[in-house]
């Protein structure tokens, strides 16, 4: 298939053939959604700790007498049941959150993703995305230029220029990155999606 490839003034000047393979694949909604899932749940931390029965600081003798107070029987204050006792299944700092994404369903699924934002005209292909100097005002202008000053824009080249890096860290609404750290999530998240010829080309060869 091809990709228009946009100018400086976000006109089309020219196209490039690209993969059919990664850019025309069929929308699959349940893998991206499993994707991005465990893409979430991998870079989840385990930091939240609870205490279980067997460790709350309260006495471990009985409240009353077993029989004879017409109240229900109790073993002790640190019970579950109780205000303040522990919990039943606490939260564990050991506890494992990660979710396994065999290497097809990983590359299908980036696939279908690029596939669908060549489809709703949100992924534009352009020759170079670098900058003179590393200032924030050139890079914010440059993407004005091209019509994407309002929305979201996520920079993927083949190589991270330093002064393109610099230039994108005060951007709140620009991300950089090179072409083997597109992540699912970045590419559903952001409302534009900016590529260099050659991150393609880079692209192709990891994916397919």
């Amino acid at each position: 298939m091809e990709l228009k490839v946009i100018n400086a003034n976000g006109q089309p000047s020219a196209s490039i053939s690209a993969s059919d393979e990664l850019f025309g694949r069929e929308y699959n909604e349940a893998l991206v959604h499993q994707l991005v899932t465990a893409y979430q749940a991998n870079a989840r931390s385990a930091n939240s700790k609870q205490k279980g029965r067997s460790e709350i600081n309260k006495s471990t003798h009985k409240p009353w007498a077993q029989k004879g107070t017409g109240r229900a029987r109790s073993g002790r204050a640190s019970s579950p049941l109780w205000r303040g006792g522990g919990k039943i299944f606490p939260n564990s700092p050991d506890q494992n959150y990660t979710q396994k994404i065999n290497r097809k369903m990983y590359r299908a699924g980036l696939a279908s993703i690029f596939s669908q934002l060549v489809r709703e005209g949100r992924l534009s292909v352009v020759e170079d995305m670098a900058v003179d100097a590393p200032k924030t005002k050139l890079l914010a202008d440059k993407i004005k230029g091209m019509g994407f000053g309002a929305e979201r824009v996520l920079i993927i080249t083949d190589n991270l220029d330093e002064n393109l890096y610099l230039s994108s860290r005060n951007l709140p609404n620009v991300l950089v990155l090179e072409a083997h750290q597109a992540d699912p999530l970045s590419l559903v998240r952001f409302n534009k999606v900016l590529m260099t010829r050659n991150a393609v080309a880079k692209i192709e060869e990891v994916l397919v």
